[in-house]
């Protein structure tokens, strides 16, 4: 039997180990609550970062004009998507320097001239693209920390190729009306000069002098009416009449309208147009389009020619009107262009026929304005076909 003393020191030798193991388990199980604590604290700080990173992103992207964020080190922070069209950039630019992601001279040289100066207003950059040159206006600025020192640099781009394509068919606009103006009243005035000068005191030469004399001043008269028209159609101020339209009888009528001009060439006009063929449209405005596709095929078309009007119905319920003519036809290139205004395939033998050069650019405007679309089919020597869509329903 072991003493008394040894059995009570393996006793408390026992109770001190269990204690101590106890006390072990205890810390283990702190030490691991307070890592679960702490992982929760990361991982919720880590959602947050996300959460405020995303809404960040968000917010740039929703963003019309193009942001790129460089750090510190010139490398790219970030980016947002409009950025990205602008330049055509694909794939994560992130971490990469400025000549890395975007590979453009032009926009190294700003930053280099932003991080000397601490920012640049309205730089101008031209960049080239399939459709043609894409400009936009660029301004940077140094970005600064609270300690005042230089903790990266913003670029901010807005595209001013819209404005610019703008400003350059006001131009055009304005020069081309100059120009249709001053030709009709320079011959109105050099003939009313030779009638001064002793003209008039000739009954035949007189005559012809003021035949002439009216014939440019209803041009002139023309043009106006058709400037005031198209002026009208592109601000909205002419409200369409949207009702049931018998398209056979609107065919019929510009027929008849133009019988007699179609007579002076010799040229046939047929109306094919079916019978029960409808369109949810403004029958005034509609008779205007077929008017004006009609006067352009008389004109241009071979003498003693036919043109027809026809109609078949169409997708998505619309209607289907064409306007065919046997003449020269239009040159492939110009038949993306021939809806412009005072653009003329031919710009002798459109001003001898006396159009104003704004017909087909007010077929394009009426017909958008009832949600159809307009184009052209043609080949050199085989005539030109006017086709355009109206809807059947409201």
């Amino acid at each position: 039997m072991w003493p008394v003393l040894t059995i009570l020191a393996l006793a408390a030798a026992t109770a001190s180990f269990v204690a101590w193991q106890k006390a072990r388990r205890s810390a283990e199980a702190e030490r691991l609550r307070q890592q679960r604590e702490f992982e929760s604290l990361r991982q919720q700080h880590e959602q947050a970062r996300a959460r405020e990173l995303a809404q960040q992103q968000a917010l740039f992207n929703s963003m019309r004009e193009g942001v790129l964020v460089l750090d510190a080190d010139g490398r790219v922070r970030l980016v947002n998507q409009a950025l990205e069209r602008l330049f055509g950039v694909t794939g994560d630019i992130r971490g990469r320097t400025m000549m890395e992601a975007l590979r453009l001279h032009q926009v190294q040289e700003l930053v280099n001239r932003t991080l000397v100066s601490g920012q640049v207003e309205e730089f101008d950059l031209e960049l080239p693209g399939l459709d043609g040159n894409r400009s936009l206006q660029v301004n940077s600025a140094v970005v600064l920390g609270a300690d005042g020192r230089q903790q990266g640099l913003i670029l901010v781009c807005h595209d001013l190729t819209r404005l610019k394509q703008l400003e350059n068919t006001r131009r055009e606009f304005v020069a081309n009306v100059s120009h249709e103006l001053r030709t009709p009243l320079s011959m109105i005035k050099g003939y009313v000069e030779t009638l001064i000068d002793g003209a008039k005191d000739k009954p035949e030469v007189a005559t012809k002098f003021l035949q002439t004399i009216e014939k440019h001043a209803d041009r002139l008269t023309y043009l106006i009416e058709d400037l005031l028209t198209i002026s009208r159609l592109e601000s909205g101020q002419i409200v369409m009449n949207l009702q049931r339209a018998e398209l056979h009888g609107v065919a019929e009528h510009v027929r008849t309208d133009l019988e007699s001009r179609a007579a002076a060439k010799q040229v046939r006009l047929r109306n094919e147009v079916p019978a029960d063929a409808l369109a949810h449209a403004d029958a005034e405005r509609l008779q205007q389009v077929l008017f004006n596709l009609v006067d352009n095929a008389i004109k241009y078309g071979q003498v003693g020619g036919t043109v027809v009007i026809g109609a078949r119905p169409g997708e998505r319920k619309q209607v289907e009107l064409w306007v065919t003519d046997d003449g020269p036809g239009i040159p492939p290139e110009a038949q993306t262009r021939v809806f412009e205004r005072f653009y003329r395939v031919d710009k002798a033998r459109s001003r001898d026929a006396g159009g104003t050069g704004l017909g087909l650019a007010i077929v394009k405007h009426i017909v958008h304005s009832h949600g159809g679309e307009v184009w052209v089919e043609s080949e050199p020597g085989k005539g030109a076909t006017f086709r355009f869509t109206l809807p059947t329903e409201a």
